[in-house]
């Protein structure tokens, strides 16, 4: 029986610590931090659902101006950390560095004064190449008829895949796809699953693997990608144009954008200290935010962060910002082609959840 009783006061607590808990974030004033990729009218199925057309961006930013409170991501970690953060507050950023952030997103967030911060990956600044996940949808999405079968080996591992349903994308896969895109649909066609299972393999590879690798798909294929506008990178000096002003803050995003949590921490380090350097080379002055690629760490990749000098980063997590949030875990939520009337549901809904 004192066993039990032990046990019934530890629920007791347990379920005390967690109802205050929740009632201290509930009643306590809180941020959106918003993770966006690219701004741009694509062509086609979008599979890694990361563009937002520019009508749609300006519908959300005219939201974000009127019934919240924007602010930069430095001047909302800045709040958290002397513990006054804004009610409503909303803080903008990017991944990666596609060069649309300047000549689509810049513009509409200068017409809403609205700040943002453009996380980029420098090994692409000069490289006339789209980035692995885009190539790798080129390849398999725009070839209509693929060969019976796919053999790669991959760190000593053979992996095949039987494509069956996937040999053959025809218009009516294509139409669904795109449209998925529209109404949110979970379900995709068979060519779509196989994308991103062959994408699932190549993601926590390193970069020179992921190119090889690459290179055999096209071969496979049959296919040869273009670089397209709406896909290609910044250059060099597109990365300061982007920088002058007042409005956006670049921050960085390592080297070659790899799944940090999948490689080991000189790697790690490696990456996350020389995007920071190569940017600052750039822009003459520090660098001090930061955003995991693919929203992958480990414990031991969050003191690499903090040695490299930056004062805050960002992850994939999707939940909002409070004083108990962790300066280098700060949360996001993704933000995706959304009409204005839906991002603004959504955003009420992200505050309260």
């Amino acid at each position: 029986m004192k066993k039990i009783g032990r046990k019934v006061r530890k629920l007791h607590r347990k379920l005390h610590q967690t109802s205050e808990w929740w009632l201290q974030k509930r009643f306590t004033s809180r941020a959106l931090i918003l993770m966006y990729h690219g701004v741009a009218e694509t062509e086609g199925v979008d599979p890694w659902l990361l563009f937002v057309t520019p009508k749609r961006f300006a519908e959300q930013l005219e939201i974000v101006s009127k019934h919240f409170h924007p602010m930069s991501l430095k001047q909302l970690a800045q709040a958290h950390q002397d513990g006054n953060i804004p009610e409503r507050a909303v803080a903008i950023t990017f991944d990666d560095g596609y060069a649309n952030n300047l000549y689509q997103a810049k513009p509409l967030l200068e017409r809403f004064n609205i700040p943002a911060t453009v996380f980029v990956t420098t090994g692409h600044l000069r490289k006339k190449q789209e980035f692995w996940s885009d190539e790798l949808e080129q390849v398999l999405l725009r070839t209509v008829e693929l060969p019976e079968k796919l053999c790669l080996n991959i760190n000593g591992s053979n992996h095949q895949w039987e494509l069956g349903a996937a040999i053959n994308y025809s218009e009516a896969d294509y139409r669904h796809d795109c449209d998925r895109q529209i109404d949110g649909r979970p379900q995709f066609s068979a060519r779509l699953s196989f994308l991103y299972s062959v994408g699932d393999q190549l993601q926590p590879l390193a970069e020179e693997e992921q190119q090889n690798l690459l290179r055999e798909i096209r071969t496979w294929a049959n296919f040869q990608p273009n670089l397209r506008p709406t896909h290609s990178f910044l250059t060099l000096e597109e990365v300061g144009d982007l920088a002058e002003g007042e409005l956006i803050e670049v921050g960085a995003h390592t080297v070659n954008h790899p799944l940090l949590s999948a490689h080991p921490p000189q790697l790690q380090q490696n990456e996350i200290q020389r995007g920071k350097t190569e940017l600052e080379e750039i822009l003459g002055y520090p660098v001090t935010s930061f955003a995991y690629p693919f929203g992958g760490y480990t414990q031991e990749t969050i003191p690499l962060v903090q040695e490299a000098g930056f004062t805050c980063a960002c992850s994939t997590v999707e939940e909002t910002v409070w004083h108990k949030s962790d300066a280098f875990q700060l949360p996001r939520f993704c933000v995706r082609n959304f009409s204005g009337t839906e991002f603004e549901q959504r955003l009420l809904r992200w505050f309260h959840s």
